[in-house]
């Protein structure tokens, strides 16, 4: 053997070495192989069953109809015009003047005397509010105690004592996995039953202001809205609210509001008429990869804007700051620092732990009243026909995508913008091409989220061509207006 070949052989060897090494790390863990099969029930006239844990809760779920009056905006002055008459007669007198929209959804019966959650947008604008109750055949005027639109939840009362109720559970000892039960009162069938487990928790997808959805697979269907998510004792861990479907129909993908959150604003609600949450007064986001290393791969939200004369002003909080715990809590993105804020009160005392310039630090600030729709500080935008402004957007309104607007119109979460709330007849906008239920989510480089980007964005190119990017039930279209 030569001593030139010995360098090859001897990494030769090595390479041998790490190779066996490698394999000895490698290992699959087989589980242990299965002897035998149980039966769940060894009495065979036994019927494995989750009826005596769900009775009482199928009793206390009740179908909720509403009635709300719609102005028919039919005004065509040509219809009295009497060459019109002439020909076709009075065609106006036989249009209906208004007509009643009906809608459908479910409740839950809390207390004994008459109390009911559910969803704000199955009552929302409703003239009439009626609830049928289980093995009842009458039917019972609800009346309104009170809403809170930012967290879909709404409190009705009907007039009857000594009823059935379901009691709460904590929803904070929900785990993946546990078996749960949705039940629903929909189209005044009678209550209906689906079971699963539960699939995720502490879930955002961005319906409402405030939310921390419990996600299921237990089937949620048209006409559920408001009804009750159970445990396997027949405890309310959660009410039904939403699910994510392209048709319409149940994909095993529903959420529900947590018990927790239900029962604090219903005592609010029942106690005061109202919920007030607290408020400091920033905008965040969440942390992006391009951010991350600024804060240590901290967990957070990220400060990117802040009220003047807020709380967080006043404190000294300031732009990029990174938000991480909210009194000891920790914080995990925007959506928890909200709820988080959300859960306390108004003037009370709130300690931030942040990070600045890579150190952390601590703020106290007294909390303020947050008003009804600043957590999105969106409003609706009206451009009036008779502005003196040369724009082809004159005589066209747009609204923020509100939670029951997206409820309304199933508008995918994944959609983003504004949506056209009216068009004035022959007005500049609609000659544009906009019309009534489009939802127009970007404006050249500037994505629209809420009225407040839209109303940025036209003033960043006011007097210029624009794109529009616009959506509506044809799909997805461009339009060019100044």
């Amino acid at each position: 053997m030569s001593k030139k070949s010995t360098p090859y052989f001897a990494t030769l060897a090595l390479a041998c070495v790490v190779c066996v090494s490698s394999l000895q790390a490698y290992s699959i863990q087989n589980a242990p192989k299965a002897s035998k099969r149980a039966n769940p029930m060894n009495d065979k006239n036994t019927v494995y069953s989750y009826h005596d844990a769900i009775v009482r809760a199928t009793k206390a779920v009740v179908n909720i109809s509403t009635q709300k009056k719609v102005a028919n905006n039919i005004m065509n002055p040509m219809f009295n015009d009497p060459f019109f008459q002439q020909f076709f007669g009075d065609m106006y007198s036989q249009i209906p003047k208004d007509r009643v929209e009906r809608s459908l959804g479910s409740g839950v019966i809390i207390s004994h005397d008459g109390y009911i959650i559910t969803n704000n947008h199955v009552i929302d604008g409703a003239d009439k509010i009626i609830v049928t109750i289980p093995n009842d055949t009458r039917e019972y005027t609800a009346s309104l105690v009170g809403t809170d639109k930012d967290g879909d939840i709404a409190v009705i009362r009907i007039s009857k004592n000594n009823l059935p109720f379901v009691p709460f559970a904590d929803s904070n000892d929900v785990a993946v996995g546990d078996v749960v039960f949705a039940i629903g009162n929909p189209f005044g069938v009678g209550e209906t039953v689906t079971q699963g487990i539960v699939s995720a928790i502490n879930k955002n997808i961005q319906i409402n202001a405030y939310e921390n959805f419990i996600q299921t697979d237990a089937s949620i269907n048209p006409g559920n809205s408001g009804g009750a998510l159970i445990d396997s004792r027949g405890a309310l861990i959660g009410m039904n609210t939403a699910i994510l479907s392209r048709t319409g129909g149940n994909h095993g993908v529903g959420f529900a509001i947590p018990a927790n959150m239900v029962k604090e604003v219903a005592n609010s609600l029942v106690k005061e008429g109202r919920i007030q949450r607290g408020y400091i007064g920033v905008g965040t986001q969440d942390i992006s990869e391009n951010l991350r290393s600024n804060y240590g791969n901290a967990q957070g939200a990220v400060v990117i804007s802040i009220d003047p004369k807020s709380p967080a002003r006043k404190a000294g909080l300031l732009v990029w700051d990174l938000i991480t715990a909210v009194n000891g809590k920790p914080v995990k993105d925007s959506a928890s620092l909200r709820n988080l804020i959300g859960a306390l009160k108004p003037n009370e005392r709130a300690t931030l732990s942040i990070i600045r310039d890579g150190k952390p630090q601590t703020i106290t600030l007294t909390l303020a009243t947050r008003k009804d729709g600043s957590a999105n500080e969106s409003a609706p935008v009206n451009i009036p026909e008779s502005s003196d402004e040369k724009s082809a957007l004159k005589g066209m309104r747009v609204e923020p995508l509100s939670a029951q607007i997206r409820q309304r119109y199933r508008i995918p979460s994944d959609i983003s913008g504004v949506i056209v709330t009216n068009v004035a007849p022959n007005s500049p906008a609609q000659e544009a091409g906009f019309s009534q239920g489009d939802i127009i989510s970007q404006v050249e480089d500037i994505a629209i989220k809420d009225t407040a980007d839209f109303a940025r964005a036209l003033n960043k190119y006011r007097g210029k061509n624009k794109r529009f990017l616009v959506y509506s039930n044809e799909g997805a279209r461009t339009i060019v207006a100044k």
